[in-house]
Parts: C-alpha cells; sequence; structure tokens
C-alpha cells in the first residue's frame, strides 16, 4: 500500500513537472517571438485598411530590455516612400500617442463612448500617406516596452540614443528590403533632445561604414524642447505676444529678470514670476485657447500627471468635459489594457501589468542639457531637418525655438513667408541655408499634428518630396 502510494506521488510529481517545462517553454517561445502580422484589432470594425506589424527588438541581452514597436508600411508606396522612425515625448510616452492622437491612421471617438472597449477608426490625415512609420516606444519602460531585470529599467538621455541606434540596426537586418528607402528621425516635444543627438549617432555609424549601410537622409522634430535657456525664457515673452498677460506685468518682467534662465532669479524677478503664474493660472499651456482641464487622466507628454490605474479610467469619463481632450487619452488605457488588445499586438504576458500612455515613474537621468550643437553637426554634414512649432503652444513656444536657430547663425535663403494648406494660410515658414526648414502651424498646440492634421499632412509631404512649403 505504501508503495503504491509512493509511486502514485512520484507521477503526480513527474507530471507537474512536465506541466512546467511545458509552461517554460511557452513563455520562452511567445517571448523569442518578435513580430505579428496584424491584421484585425479590438475596437475596430472589420479588417485594417493598411499595414500593421507590431514586434519587439531586444536592445541590452544582459538585461533582457526589449523595446515595442508598431510598424505601419505607407498606404502609398510603401517599396518608395521614406521610413519615418516616429519618438513621442516624455520622456516615458508610448508612440502610440503619435499613432492615435497625431500622425498614424487611427484614432479614437470619445464623442460616442458609451462604455466598454472604446471604438477605434481610420483617420485618413495620416503621415502613413506619404510614408512608412515605425512607433517607436522608448526608452525601456515606456508603453510596452520591458526589462527583464530592475537594472535594465535605469535609463537616461544618452542611453536611450544607444538603445534606440541599436534598435534601428536590428529591426533593419530583419527589413533588408526597406534598406533603400530614404530615412527620417522624427518626433516632438521631449524628443528634441533624443532625435537629433541619435541622427548624429546614426550619421558617424554611416561614416564608420557600419552594416547595415541606413540611407538616412534628415530629421523632423515639432515643438522641440532643445535647450533651457532658450525654451524656458520664451514663455513670458510669448504670454504677452498673446495677450496673456499685460504690457505693464512684461515690462516689469524685463526690468527684474533681464536675461532669465529660471535659474538664480533674484526676489523681485522671484515675485515678478509669481505674479505671472497667477494671471496665467487656468490657461492650458499645451495649447492655449483650449480648456485647461485639471484631472487625473491629463496625460500630455510634459506634464507630471499620469492614469495610475487604467481600471477606474471608464467609471470617470462621464466626469470629464467633452471639451477636454483627456476624454480621448484615456480611452487609449482601457484599450491597451484589454486582454484580447494585447493579444492582437503580440504583447508579452506579464511584462507590462498596466500600460500607460505616458509612465514618468521609471529612473530616468536628463543627461542631454542642449541639442542646439547636434543641429549644427547635422547641418555641416548636409542632413535636411525641418523644424515646425504649433503656434498656440505654451510649453515650448516657437519664439524660443526661433531664438537657437537664429544662434546658428545660418543665412536665411527664403524670408519669412505664409505657406497655405486646402486654400487657407496654414502658418508661417522660413528656409534657411544647409536644409534647415522652420514652419509653424497656425492654430497648432504642443503636439501640432492632434490639432492640425490636413495642416501637418500637407506641410510633411511637401518637405519630403522635396517641394517648399
Amino acid at each position: 500500500m505504501k508503495d503504491r502510494s509512493h509511486g502514485l506521488a512520484l507521477r503526480v510529481s513527474l507530471l507537474l513537472l512536465v506541466l512546467i517545462i511545458i509552461v517554460i517553454a511557452q513563455a520562452q517561445s511567445e517571448k523569442n517571438q518578435t513580430t505579428v502580422q496584424v491584421s484585425h484589432l479590438p475596437g475596430f470594425h472589420g479588417p485594417l485598411p493598411f499595414s500593421l506589424e507590431t514586434g519587439y527588438v531586444q536592445v541590452d541581452n544582459r538585461n533582457g530590455v526589449h523595446l515595442f514597436y508598431y510598424f505601419v508600411q505607407s498606404e502609398t508606396s510603401p517599396t518608395e516612400d521614406p521610413v519615418l522612425l516616429w519618438l513621442t515625448g516624455g520622456p516615458g510616452c508610448s508612440a502610440f500617442s503619435g499613432l492615435v492622437y497625431e500622425i498614424g491612421p487611427l484614432s479614437f471617438q470619445p464623442d460616442s463612448y458609451t462604455g466598454g472597449l472604446p471604438e477605434l477608426v481610420y483617420r485618413p490625415d495620416s503621415w502613413t500617406k506619404v510614408a512608412n512609420v515605425i512607433f517607436l516606444d522608448s526608452p525601456v519602460g515606456a508603453g510596452f516596452s520591458y526589462s527583464a531585470t530592475d537594472q535594465g529599467y535605469k535609463s537616461s538621455d544618452t542611453k536611450a540614443v544607444d538603445q534606440i541606434a541599436i534598435f534601428l540596426t536590428k529591426w533593419y537586418k530583419e527589413h533588408p528590403q526597406f534598406l533603400l528607402n530614404p530615412l527620417f528621425i522624427a518626433g516632438d516635444s521631449y524628443s528634441g533632445l533624443i532625435g537629433p543627438p541619435l541622427t548624429v549617432q546614426i550619421a558617424k555609424g554611416i561614416e564608420m561604414g557600419d552594416k547595415p549601410l541606413l540611407n538616412l537622409k534628415g530629421y523632423i522634430i515639432g515643438n522641440p524642447l532643445t535647450d533651457r535657456k532658450f525654451d524656458l525664457p520664451a514663455r513670458v515673452p510669448y504670454a504677452h505676444r498673446m495677450g496673456l498677460i499685460s504690457d505693464e506685468q512684461y515690462e516689469k518682467y524685463r526690468e527684474s529678470c533681464g536675461a532669465d534662465t529660471g535659474m538664480n532669479r533674484n526676489i523681485q524677478c522671484k515675485n515678478c514670476h509669481d505674479a505671472i503664474d497667477k494671471c496665467l493660472k487656468g490657461i492650458n499651456i499645451h495649447h492655449i485657447l483650449e480648456p485647461e482641464c485639471s484631472s487625473e487622466y491629463n496625460g500630455n507628454s510634459d506634464s507630471g500627471r499620469t492614469l495610475l490605474d487604467y481600471r477606474g479610467a471608464e467609471l470617470g469619463l462621464s466626469d470629464i468635459s467633452s471639451e477636454c481632450r483627456e476624454k480621448g487619452y484615456s480611452m487609449s488605457s482601457i484599450w491597451a489594457n484589454n486582454r484580447a488588445v494585447r493579444e492582437a499586438l503580440g504583447v508579452h504576458n506579464g511584462t507590462v501589468p498596466v500600460w500607460l500612455r505616458c509612465n514618468h515613474g521609471t529612473p530616468y537621468t536628463t543627461d542631454i542639457r542642449s541639442s542646439v550643437e547636434y543641429h549644427r553637426s547635422l547641418a555641416s554634414r548636409g542632413y535636411r531637418s525641418l523644424i515646425y512649432s504649433g503656434d498656440h503652444d505654451m510649453t515650448v513656444p516657437f519664439i524660443g525655438t526661433q531664438a537657437w536657430i537664429r544662434s546658428l547663425r545660418f543665412a536665411i535663403v527664403d524670408q519669412w513667408r505664409p505657406w497655405y494648406a486646402t486654400g487657407q494660410v496654414a502658418g508661417f515658414t522660413t528656409l534657411y541655408a544647409n536644409n534647415l526648414t522652420f514652419a509653424t502651424v497656425k492654430g497648432g498646440g504642443h503636439t501640432a499634428p492632434e490639432y492640425r492634421p490636413k495642416e501637418c499632412l500637407a506641410m510633411v509631404d511637401r518637405w519630403l518630396s522635396g517641394r517648399p512649403l
């Protein structure tokens, strides 16, 4: 009897061991799967009318750092159109924001939302009309990108640049059919500190003969954080230009603060700033004409507020005004944390317990203080650049961007003039020597394509094709 019980226990133990081995093997097999061709997405009715691939690229073998991406092929000519690598700001915001709120072929319908899984619809004014776009979750901890170790989550500007460069090298090895397509690095907001250094690193690799040889042509940066010595001091003059503070307040600011960089302010300057901040309370700095919506769902790329737990989002949507973009932002968290959605996207199980549109909780060091000299370096190498600014953004005001561009001392080839889309003035542009184009987007906010999609598509279409704006 004792032998029989012992034999049964042994068989049960062996069966459990086999099951554990199968589960481990399945998990490992899943994590070895790097790409998924997605033809249908939960929330979207019918097959996707464009080619979508999702996947991971491991960029740190020791710590198991995997960067997640969405790749949408051009809807016009994938074999000939450029490849754009899109980097969202933050740092820590998912590139999914770029896909559904800015330049991608999908968007949510917050006005018609009544509960459950949010509906996705096709957006015609997508940059995928003119380019193949890789939307990359970077740095690690953003979106569905993850690390197998805590150490791997420690990142910085320079580390992010290095890992994105590794990502591109490995991605092109898996997608050699796109090597001849022109490559442009693109992004907005905090990407202004990441995109130019990354472009320089790729350019140096090309000069060194790194393989595969990338067909790098330039970069596109919108409302870019570039140098706090230019960006931050521009906010008060911008507020004055836009009629948000009085002439008297501005003159007092100029007298008290002088060349204000936000560092070591004297007491008069501090008092002046306090008065101005009080005056500007209630202004939405991401778009000064839109309502300021104080909400836990605020997820703009430079805001410290993020959706900490998506599970309560659906319950609170009715409390958010329909005039607020936060309602649309919160829908991405409901959608991305749905099990069927994760399965469709090929997300590795157990790697990202809760998806956040902007994850500001990972350890991150800001070690690139200025990208101005990277712009100069790229211009000297002959690379093209498009710098655009939504003119209603007070986060990174266009006058600060103009100031650092002027500091490069490039000659003006085509003076400030309006550019047009759909027969209307869409903004103003200046063409500089060294292939640098600056453009404002009239009515655009901090993420200009989100507010002016038709105009921004027209702008990037002309610029990519080499035509004047």
